[in-house]
């Protein structure tokens, strides 16, 4: 990429410098907006499709109408990549309510915004944590229940999400391990988790408040392909602490090794044999073109 990167407003693509919202835009004012984290491997957008269908899903449950087709936002996001010079690269999709004044009605709100963001990015947790594993506690921040927010939604609202990281940031953690309102196992701040238990994969289901990642989706694809049992069912904290292995999976995360939670070891202390292999074979699969739209 030459020059200063590019940034997708509103069908434009303007410099970073002079991309601007109104502060009056109801994603500012309230979060009142949804959004999309889609990664790009060697110039194939990894699951475009899957992240548009969830973004339109996500719109729909809070009654907000994008203002473009799947077809067309599909074509913003490669444009966006390609204007860039980007093949590899993190995006971030976003749709907001749209400007309007200082009260909640989103009647008062004009024409929804769509803003794509893409650039390079590290591994969320960074590459040592992939590498070595990451040390995570239980949050006393529990997942907001599934009665009260829409879980399921990716919203611009992470104020849950957001304690829990900063009660593991004070602890010197990687991330934190957020328990449901009955104290299940729900998800970390941002990714979703696996344990790994006499050989099979067990997940936490949706109605323990996770977000149904779309890379969660695809290691479960990955593991039942290489013989390996998935099963989605409650987790206790005390089976969290005993499994043979733990890692979490999301866009921004990948698949993460965990090897220590509340200072205790995850089986031997390392990323463990199955974590592996599914690292392994995420990575083989990750920038085949039958995996998501590639850019030429």
């Amino acid at each position: 990429m030459s020059g200063e990167q590019l940034i997708y407003i509103d069908g434009e693509l303007v410099p970073r410098s002079e991309a601007r919202i109104s502060v009056l835009d109801h994603g500012l004012l309230y979060g009142d907006g949804v959004f999309e984290g889609i990664r790009c491997y060697n110039g194939v957008v990894f699951k475009l499709r899957e992240h548009i269908d969830r973004l339109y899903r996500s719109a729909k449950v809070i009654k907000l109408d994008i203002p473009l087709t799947k077809e067309e936002m599909i074509k913003a996001v490669i444009e966006t990549l390609k204007a860039n010079g980007l093949r590899d690269a993190y995006i971030r999709l976003i749709v907001t309510r749209g400007v309007g004044d200082l009260g909640l009605d989103p009647r008062k709100c004009g024409k929804p915004s769509v803003i794509i963001i893409a650039e390079k990015m590290e591994p969320i947790l960074g590459k040592m944590a992939r590498e070595k594993g990451a040390k995570l506690i239980i949050s006393s921040v529990r997942r907001d229940p599934v009665y009260a927010t829409s879980h399921e939604v990716k919203s611009l609202n992470y104020l849950n999400s957001i304690l829990a990281k900063l009660e593991a940031i004070n602890a010197n953690a990687d991330d934190a391990v957020m328990l449901d309102s009955r104290g299940f196992v729900s998800e970390a701040s941002a990714a979703n988790l696996f344990i790994v238990k006499n050989n099979s994969l067990i997940t936490p289901p949706v109605t323990a408040g996770i977000l149904p990642g779309i890379t969660r989706a695809f290691v479960m694809e990955l593991a039942k392909s290489l013989g390996i049992n998935v099963y989605e069912r409650d987790i206790t904290p005390v089976e969290l602490l005993t499994a043979d292995e733990v890692f979490l999976t999301g866009t921004g995360a990948e698949i993460v090794p965990v090897t220590m939670i509340n200072g205790v070891k995850i089986g031997d202390g390392t990323p463990g044999r199955i974590t592996k292999l599914l690292i392994e074979e995420f990575d083989k699969r990750k920038t085949q073109p039958s995996e998501g739209i590639p850019l030429d």
